[in-house]
């Protein structure tokens, strides 16, 4: 199974770059609002799962969706900052890990800390998630740069 390693945000591969398809979903492309293919979320509950940015760990999932169109996560990051809730897009999960319990977000810590305020009132308000859709990489479909090194096939 293809999956990038939780420390790059890399997608590389025998072809190595932008168009190649990669657990069903083209390389390259971006959908905020659906977990990847190859992600290994299989409708599994990851509340309370802790959750790891590309430079440490940034706090537990509260709750996780996976609706159609909209599926997240809300994570509290405890006294990182403090005791703040983040939502972020399934598009942003690199993969899970089932036995650790830790969900790997393609994503670092200050990216996550200066995201817009999560609020649960806004959660499902298509402008809040037009606003986090552009934070966290434009419209879905939209290209991500070239990745550099780190997947693990």
């Amino acid at each position: 199974m293809d999956r990038l390693d939780p420390q790059h945000t890399a997608l590389t591969g025998p072809a190595g770059g932008q168009g190649d398809v990669v657990g069903g979903t083209p390389a390259g492309t971006f959908d905020p609002w659906r977990y990847r293919d190859d992600a290994g979320v299989d409708g599994a509950n990851l509340a309370g799962y802790h959750v790891e940015a590309t430079d440490g760990g940034i706090g537990r999932i509260d709750s996780a969706t996976e609706e159609v169109d909209g599926s997240h996560l809300v994570v509290d990051t405890g006294p990182w900052i403090f005791g703040r809730k983040v939502m972020l897009p399934a598009g942003v999960v690199n993969h899970v890990d089932h036995d650790a319990q830790k969900v790997y977000v393609d994503r670092d810590k200050g990216q996550i800390k200066d995201a817009p305020e999560y609020d649960e009132t806004s959660a499902k308000d298509p402008a809040y998630r037009d606003k986090l859709s552009a934070y966290y990489g434009g419209a879905t479909g939209t290209p991500v740069p070239p990745m550099a090194p780190g997947r693990i096939i």
